[in-house]
């Protein structure tokens, strides 16, 4: 995976950097049979989609405990809500987008912050990027593998990872994320560009160090 495309900002929402969801065989059967009542198709759906709904509910909340409660109660909401959905969009991105308001309306009962209330970065700052927020890194260059690039993901303060998560991974614009976590369209940049700052530093540690046990093996 190429690092400096997954820190870089698409000119429209990206399917998901770290899934892929092409067609299911049989996932439209199965919608349709759910709605009306059969239990065996809903199991479908659930076995279809619950690793993906676990993965984006651990990647916004960083704890397993509570992205297990929230994956069931995510297809528990489902399930009241089927028949609701109208097939506008893919059912993947339906049942993300359900998700990510069921994590944030979690969050929000608990009463945190989903992002810090720091000031957008001012293009003075030293880190801050020359063209825009989402521009390319030449430092970003080379190759991580998905497992170091999740570690990193999951070590980035609250308020970085549910920005990066929302907008790099699930692909929403900088202004649904402001009206989502109820922040401007300027914090939600700044929060982002931030992210990508400290996924680069994180990266850079892993792979320093990784770089002596791979030298010690390759001279022997």
């Amino acid at each position: 995976m190429n690092i400096q495309g997954v820190l870089m900002t698409q000119e429209k929402p990206n399917p998901g950097l770290f899934k892929r969801n092409p067609p299911i065989a049989g996932e439209a059967e199965a919608i349709e049979a759910a709605k009306n009542g059969d239990p065996d198709a809903f199991s479908k759906l659930y076995s279809l989609h619950k690793r993906r709904v676990y993965t984006l509910c651990l990647r916004m909340l960083g704890n397993v405990s509570e992205a297990e409660d929230m994956t069931q109660e995510a297809f528990l909401h489902l399930f009241r809500k089927l028949g609701s959905f109208r097939g506008e969009s893919a059912f993947s991105t339906w049942l993300h987008r359900l998700t990510v308001n069921l994590v944030l309306m979690h969050l929000r009962k608990k009463g945190l912050n989903l992002v810090s209330l720091e000031e957008t970065i001012s293009p003075s700052e030293e880190d801050a990027p020359k063209r825009d927020f989402g521009s390319r890194d030449p430092m970003l260059s080379g190759s991580v593998d998905r497992v170091a690039l999740e570690r990193a993901v999951a070590s980035l303060p609250p308020g970085y990872r549910m920005v990066f998560v929302l907008h790099d991974v699930e692909g929403f614009e900088h202004n649904e994320i402001a009206t989502m976590l109820e922040c401007s369209t300027g914090n939600s940049k700044s929060q982002l560009h931030k992210a990508r700052l400290k996924l680069r530093e994180l990266l850079r540690e892993q792979v320093s160090s990784t770089q002596p046990a791979v030298l010690k093996e390759a001279s022997a």
